[in-house]
Parts: structure tokens; sequence; C-alpha cells
């Protein structure tokens, strides 16, 4: 049963709250600890180990000086805004903690658990994605929707649900901060999956910047022809004919063939000496025609 007691002040999470909750706002109960449960929509799945236990400390020194806040779930309290003070309550042993209680359904509990994560910049770029796919696709936003809702810009909101597209390798590099939003948004520009997922390893591995990273997409996107293997038996061919012509023309022959732009390759010593190659080759009044 929540006691209640008077209102300590307000932070984050009663600036969220609608007005229509203002009898709740005035006022923080204190409920058993293991009475609350955390939102299975919540959009933060990460939380840093070694941040939780320095938090855990404070929560044991000091208490837990903002309030959580929660909704109503049958006998239980479901966490609307404020799970990591209630895992580092758990931590550090407290049996009860300070809550407000407020009245959100699911939508507007997911779009409270959103704006309060984003204000605190706690959400990876790929958590922040995510939790928009959801006000979309469960709620029915549009991205404009989502844009007014967290107070960023529509291209912003569009840019961030674009890193969904990633593999899910890659997703997770972004999502440990391996790599940047800055580096998947130019690694995005890589079409083939594979390829994609090679190239951010190696930019994590190598630690590579942006610039580095937007050379190395335009690298990957380079089509490159397949090497043509001739068959044996043609370069034999190619070998034979040159010997031929070299043996007839007393001089070094190479046949390069490339397609439509192959070439027969005849060496000469100096002007007099090509003049002799071209009276093989053309004939005399050709020689005398060009002096």
């Amino acid at each position: 049963m929540a006691m209640k007691k008077g209102a300590l002040g307000r932070g984050l999470d009663s600036i969220l709250i609608d007005n229509d909750s203002a009898s709740s706002k005035d006022s923080i109960s204190v409920v058993r600890t293991l009475d609350v449960e955390p939102n299975i929509n919540q959009p933060r799945k990460n939380f840093d180990d070694e941040q939780m236990a320095a938090l855990a400390d404070s929560v044991a020194t000091y208490g837990i000086l903002q309030p959580i806040t929660v909704r109503q779930n049958g006998k239980m309290y479901e966490i609307v805004a404020g799970e990591r003070r209630w895992r580092a309550a758990r931590m550090a042993g407290l049996n009860e903690i300070p809550v407000i209680i407020i009245d959100a359904d699911d939508q507007r509990s997911a779009e409270l658990a959103l704006v309060e994560n984003i204000q605190r910049s706690d959400l990876n770029p790929i958590e922040e994605a995510k939790a928009y796919s959801v006000l979309m696709e469960n709620y029915g936003f549009t991205q404009e929707d989502v844009s007014k809702k967290i107070g960023k810009s529509r291209p912003a909101v569009a840019n961030s649900l674009r890193l969904l597209d990633l593999p899910d390798a890659v997703q997770a590099l972004l999502a440990t901060g391996k790599i940047s939003a800055g580096h998947a948004k130019v690694l995005l520009g890589i079409k083939d999956r594979v390829a994609l997922s090679d190239a951010a390893k190696q930019v994590a591995d190598r630690n590579l910047s942006v610039r580095d990273t937007e050379k190395l997409v335009k690298d990957a996107n380079t089509v490159k022809k397949p090497s043509v293997q001739k068959p044996k038996h043609a370069v034999d061919y190619t070998r034979q004919l040159e010997r031929s012509i070299e043996s007839r023309l007393g001089r070094t022959v190479k046949i390069v063939e490339n397609g439509e732009k192959s070439t027969l390759n005849i060496g000469f010593t100096d002007n007099a000496d090509l003049e002799k190659l071209l009276t093989v080759l053309c004939g005399d009044e050709f020689v005398m025609s060009i002096k």
C-alpha cells in the first residue's frame, strides 16, 4: 500500500506528467521496491555496469533524491521513467522507494519514457531509433508526430530510423559505441550488406574517422571488373605468333590483348630502323611518300 507524503519538489519526471494528473503530481508516495517492475517497452536496453555501481553507491549514501514515475499495473507499479534509479535502489538494498503515481495508458507511458531518456541523453542511437519505431508502429505516429513529441527535426528522426536498416552486427557496433552514428550514416551508402558489415568492422578495428570511412565506402562501391583468365592454349598461340613475327622481322614483338583496344607492339632502335620496319610492312612507295 502506498503511503502519501508531502511534495518534496519536482524533478524531470514530474515535469513530464500531463496537466490532468495534477492531483498525482502534488504528492509523492513510498512503495515497496519489490512492488515496482520495469516497463518491457522501456526504450533503454543497455545499462552500463560501472555507471550502475556508482549510482547504487550514491543511492545507498543519499537515497533517491528524485522520485520514480510509475503507473498502476494491477497490484504492481510499472515504471514510466526512472528505471536506472530503481535498479540502483535494488542494488543498494533499499526496501522502499519514493514514486509519483500517474494515470497513463500504454501510448502515454511510451511517450514519457522516450522523452525522459532523450532529455537525459541516456539512449544509444539504436535504442533511440527503435523507440521512434515503436511509437510509429504501435501507436500510428508519423515521423512528424515523433518530431513534435521529442523536439527534434523530422529529418533528424528520419535519419535515426535509417539506422535500423543496418545489419544486426553493425547495429551492435553502434549500440556499444564502437562506431558512431556519423560512421553508420556513411556506411549506409554501401548497398551490399556483407560488404557493409565488413566495412563497419574495419572502421571499429582501425578506429577510422568519418572522413576515412567515406573513402572506404567509395572504394567498396567501386565496381571491379573480374579478370578473365585466357585458356592456356590461347596464351600458347599468342606466344607462338610473337616468336614467328620476331623471326620474320628481326626485332622484339609483343601482342597485348585488351578487347577492342588490343595492340601489337614492335620494337625499333632509331628513325633509320623505323624506316626499315615501315618498308617491310608498307613497302618502299609508302616510305618515299613520307620523306
